[in-house]
């Protein structure tokens, strides 16, 4: 007997083997893998099908999220806008109070200095009227002789000043 060219006999039972282990297979086998894999394949596909839902899922966050940080910048923009405004507001405010204060301390500067000038005016006048009066009596006193007449002028002088004080 030969490897190559077997005996009939040894086909035939082979033959015989063969057909009914495909027979068993067809039978009980087959049908077991053929669901396994459909299974395989419905799984799959399930899973191609989550993934795009997910995937248009995420687009529709991604869109929204675009949405939001475009909502956010503009009111951000709005904010900045607003206290810009605002800024400006409170130095024109500042300002103009500043201005409004400089004046009044400027006429109250003004009048005080005027007051002042006034008061060392008067003073002046005072010392000047006390000099001239200081001058004059010594003046008098060195022209006044012992005569009668010029003590008489002295006297009713003195009595007038006196009155008019009184």
């Amino acid at each position: 007997m030969s490897l190559l060219t077997p005996d009939l006999g040894l086909l035939f039972w082979m033959i015989v083997s063969f057909g009914m282990v495909l027979v068993i297979l067809s039978k009980y086998g087959f049908p077991v893998i053929i669901k396994a894999i459909e299974q395989r394949k419905a799984y799959i596909d399930n899973s191609l099908e989550q993934a795009r839902l997910v995937k248009e899922q995420l687009a529709d966050v991604q869109m929204e999220a675009d949405k939001i940080l475009m909502d956010a910048k503009e009111k951000q923009h709005a904010i900045l806008q607003e206290a810009i405004t605002e800024k400006e507001k409170i130095i024109y405010e500042a300002r103009t109070k500043a201005e409004a204060e400089a004046r009044q301390q400027i006429t109250e500067a003004t009048q005080r200095i005027q007051e002042e000038k006034e008061r060392a005016i008067r003073d002046i006048r005072s010392e000047i009227t006390g000099l001239s009066i200081t001058i004059a009596e010594k003046v008098i006193k060195e022209k006044i002789d012992s005569s009668g007449k010029q003590q008489q002028i002295i006297n009713r002088l003195l009595d007038e000043v006196s009155f008019s004080k009184s």
